[in-house]
């Protein structure tokens, strides 16, 4: 079958939506760090859409761990399918991505980090590739940090490319650029910025100062559900553009993206593509964060241990939906401080049609990934808001009491399980109090005998598989 390529564009039938811009007139203005599915299906389609009339932001791909991206991508020019998945599926190609690096082409990233016309840097590398402690600041002991302190010039981690991009462009004498992270992270821009400052200052600390005055690192938050690519959805893309596609992307045609107002230079004019731009991004990425993100990890750990495959099987089972708005109701909309003028109870509305959108497959075992990184920022901050106000608990340790189920069974039957402290907890898989006991995931927290007593009976009750369809505990 022909393969999608700029050769191969004017053959797409009508009915998808293609690049209304001559992409031989795109110039890269961004680099970004990690092109996986979360960012092409947001980030490059709202750049994708602003081309036409601004053809200076295309995108340079940076994939630092693996190639597979770069492999399907560059023999198609960098060219793939967005499906948006509703009741009808619109099937449309994105153009923004140019070229997608790996990390063996040091030369190649330098360069286009230093590039004149780069203005933005962005990532998407989930909350495990910022290297953080658990406090959020840079975690000077971590392995990859360590190696990147000892060879700077041969950088492996996103801070330390970072920090090498930044100090290079100080010696070159060009401007200052803006760093924007896209992840789900509190206040991720702040963190981002302090963790390559704190860098920066162990290896060159006028650097360090020069990224402090030259360089912005904007808070934002991203929200839109992507389910990953499967052998399904590439063969749904093939037959709708008539060509082979080796890595198509989908999502819901819900997006959201909110960025702080905080830019190093000239701001591309992404409100053209439904981007809102703030100067505080906290009460929309606390909304997200509380309210899609810890519902999700909810949806995921419990439905799993009740045997459904996808959200949208766990929405079906009307006990478990139930049980979740009620968690987001009751327990979790009181800990959100909403902008002025937020419809939190609609916006809440808005998320339970979303997880039960029956076009969207977004399988519980890829939400379940990295929960040790995840459950903090998702579930673990709400719990400690609700304890200093006095308010229950139940509900809201009961997807901290499913995580550590799905870790027993996984040690249990010798299953891996995707997070980067996989080893230490399957290790302690049958001990789930040691678990509790992990102060880089859950802080202070399991040192408190309210959370720990609430955790024990929901774990109890979780021993049951008709307990993971509680609505009370």
């Amino acid at each position: 079958m022909t393969r999608l390529s700029n050769a191969t564009l004017a053959a797409l039938p009508a009915s998808v939506t293609k690049p209304d811009y001559g992409r031989s007139r795109v110039t890269p203005g961004v680099v970004h760090f990690g092109p996986g599915a979360f960012h092409r299906a947001h980030q490059a389609a709202a750049f994708d859409t602003l081309l036409a009339s601004d053809p200076r932001w295309g995108i340079t791909g940076v994939s630092l761990n693996s190639t597979s991206v770069a492999q399907a991508l560059n023999p198609q020019d960098g060219l793939y399918t967005l499906a948006l998945l509703e009741a009808e599926t619109e099937f449309r190609v994105i153009g923004s991505v140019q070229r997608v690096l790996t990390g063996t082409e040091r030369a190649a990233i330098l360069a286009a980090l230093t590039a004149p016309t780069t203005r933005i840097v962005s990532t998407t590398v989930t909350e495990k590739g910022y290297c953080l402690s658990s406090d959020g600041t840079l975690d000077m002991a971590h392995p990859a940090i360590l190696a990147d302190l000892d060879a700077p010039d041969t950088p492996k981690s996103v801070i330390g490319w970072l920090a090498l991009g930044l100090a290079e462009r100080r010696r070159q004498g060009l401007t200052g650029i803006t760093v924007l992270s896209c992840d789900n992270l509190t206040d991720n821009g702040r963190k981002l910025g302090a963790a390559v400052r704190a860098f920066a200052a162990a290896t060159d600390p006028d650097t360090a100062s020069w990224i402090e005055d030259q360089v912005r690192f904007p808070n934002a938050m991203v929200d839109s559900i992507t389910p990953a690519t499967d052998d399904t959805l590439r063969a749904r893309v093939a037959q709708a553009i008539g060509m082979e596609d080796a890595w198509p992307i989908q999502r819901e045609r819900f997006t959201q993206w909110v960025v702080e107002d905080d830019f190093a230079g000239e701001r591309p004019e992404l409100e053209r593509a439904g981007v809102t731009f703030t100067r505080d991004v906290h009460g929309f990425e606390a909304a997200k964060l509380r309210l899609l993100n810890g519902p999700h990890s909810t949806l995921a750990y419990v439905g799993l241990g009740l045997g459904h495959g996808s959200v949208a099987q766990a929405m079906a089972d009307t006990r478990l939906a139930g049980f979740v708005e009620q968690l987001m109701r009751e327990d979790i909309a009181p800990s959100v401080a909403a902008p002025d003028g937020f419809d939190l109870s609609g916006y809440i509305g808005d998320i339970l049609k979303r997880f039960a959108n029956p076009a969207i497959e977004h399988k519980l075992s890829q939400i379940a990934w990295d929960g040790s990184q995840k459950l903090p920022y998702r579930i673990l901050d709400t719990t400690r808001d609700a304890l200093a106000a006095g308010r229950p608990i139940d509900r809201l340790v009961v997807p901290i009491a499913a995580w550590l189920r799905f870790i027993e069974r996984a040690a249990a039957s010798g299953s891996a399980i995707t997070d980067p402290l996989a080893e230490r907890l399957l290790a302690a898989g049958g001990d789930w109090r040691a678990i509790l006991a992990m102060g880089d995931v859950f802080g202070d927290l399991g040192d408190d005998p309210r959370f720990v007593a609430a955790v024990t009976r929901a774990h109890g009750a979780l021993a049951d598989p008709a307990g993971y369809a509680l609505v009370t505990v």
